[in-house]
This record gives structure tokens, C-alpha cells and sequence, in this order.
């Protein structure tokens, strides 16, 4: 699923180039994707759309509470996740309405290896889909670049 993520940041440097959803899939597969991996993605991506949907209140964007996580979102998140989290949400660079839609995001993946590179890939998502001005490089550089995230104390 994440190969799938590289090709399209690859491709498309903001999410309003990409093609509709038949024409991406069309392309997706020509590219060597397979079909199942196709729709899952563009199931994933289709739900871009909660993030500003009713399911998360407008009132969320403007609470200060601490978020208390699930013992399941603890174990699937680690500290180093929660770290991340925790960083961007201080740093301003994602609000409460996308920290709650990339944990539910990473809690939908099937796959339970790899969490805090998938978590930053869908960490990407979420800031490639609200802020597609900002540079595509940049907003990649923060995210993997491993000096670029200081540890919280």
C-alpha cells in the first residue's frame, strides 16, 4: 500500500492533480499495482474527506484537553509514535481533527510492522490532502528525516 503512496507523491505534487479515481486506477495498475491494492488505497484516500466531516466536531479544533489514548492505540502507537504525534500537534504543523484521523488511520491498517513509517507516511497524507501549498519536498524532508524530529522530554 505505501509503494503505491510513493508512486503518487512521485507523481502528482498536490492531491488536486491526481485523476479521478477510474482514470487513477487504470494508471495505478499499467504502473504494476496490483488491482486489490488499488482499491484499498483509494478506498484509504477517499477518506481524506472525514477529515472535514461531521465525524470530528468543529469543537475539537479548539479543545486543549490532553488525549487519552486506548491501551490498543498505546500498543499499536508506541512512545516513539506518540512522540511524533505529540511534536507535530505542538509544532502547529497537524490539528486535533488530524491527529484523531491519522490515529484512526493507522488503527484501520491491516499491517502492525513498520508503525512509525507508516504513521509518518500517513501523517504526509493528511498534510499533502489540507495544505497543498505547502512543498511536497519540504513537508517529506520533515517527516523522514530523522534529525529533523527532536525527542520530547
Amino acid at each position: 500500500m505505501f509503494e503505491i503512496l510513493l508512486f503518487l507523491f512521485g507523481h502528482y505534487a498536490q492531491i488536486e492533480a491526481t485523476p479521478d479515481r477510474n482514470t487513477l486506477a487504470i494508471k495505478l495498475n499499467a504502473a504494476g499495482f496490483e488491482m486489490s491494492e488499488i482499491e484499498q488505497i483509494l478506498d484509504w484516500l477517499g477518506n481524506l474527506n472525514e477529515i472535514n466531516s461531521p465525524a470530528y466536531p468543529e469543537k475539537l479544533l479548539e479543545s486543549h484537553a490532553e488525549r487519552v489514548y486506548t491501551t490498543e492505540e498505546l500498543h499499536r502507537l508506541d512512545l516513539s509514535g506518540l512522540s511524533f504525534l505529540a511534536f507535530m500537534q505542538q509544532s502547529g504543523m497537524i490539528n486535533t481533527v488530524q491527529r484523531e484521523w491519522i490515529i484512526h488511520q493507522v488503527m484501520a491498517l491491516k499491517e502492525s510492522e513498520h508503525v512509525e513509517q507508516q504513521l509518518r507516511w500517513i501523517t504526509l497524507v493528511a498534510l499533502w490532502s489540507q495544505h497543498p501549498d505547502q512543498s511536497i519536498l519540504l513537508l517529506e524532508d520533515l517527516l523522514f528525516n530523522q534529525d529533523a524530529t527532536p525527542t520530547l522530554h
